[in-house]
């Protein structure tokens, strides 16, 4: 995985290659007009990050609890723009959800991980269906989800 330096979302995006740069300021522009109040974007892990912050949740993250909530990541990886979304990964209604409006837009077949969503053509990436993706959890939907999905019981 490509993590960039940069210290901010603008220079990232200043840093990208033109026929990225399209393609990731829509993405960024969809799900920040999309995405429910109290997530904050902001730079994380190398990517364009949207988390719950520590003002909301002062845990952090189970791996590094320096570091806000993640929730949803773009970047622009070496061969395809990724969108991350952990909700997928934690909620299998939302993933059968995703799987059936992204065929509805999309011919071929969805490349995805476990939360790694690849867009190998940028032309190819179904915009609406990603914004409707990004309304989908509430801050604090996603901080249950995440408490039951990720951290160990004691």
């Amino acid at each position: 995985m490509i993590q960039s330096k940069a210290a901010t979302v603008e220079l990232y995006i200043q840093a990208l290659p033109k026929e990225r740069k399209e393609a990731i300021e829509k993405l960024r522009k969809v799900i920040r007009k999309n995405l429910p109040k109290g997530f904050e974007e902001e730079m994380c892990y190398g990517m364009i990050g949207y988390c719950v912050p520590h003002s909301k949740y002062p845990k952090g993250y189970h791996c590094k609890p320096e570091q806000a909530l993640p929730f949803i990541n773009i970047a622009s990886q070496k061969n395809f723009i990724a969108l991350y979304h952990m909700g997928i990964y934690a909620n299998p209604k939302l993933y059968e959800w995703f799987v059936k409006a992204y065929a509805v837009k999309v011919k071929g077949k969805l490349d995805m991980g476990k939360s790694c969503i690849r867009f190998k053509k940028p032309d190819q990436i179904p915009f609406d269906v990603i914004g409707e993706l990004a309304t989908k959890m509430t801050p604090d939907e996603w901080i249950n989800t995440y408490e039951k999905s990720f951290l160990k019981k004691k």
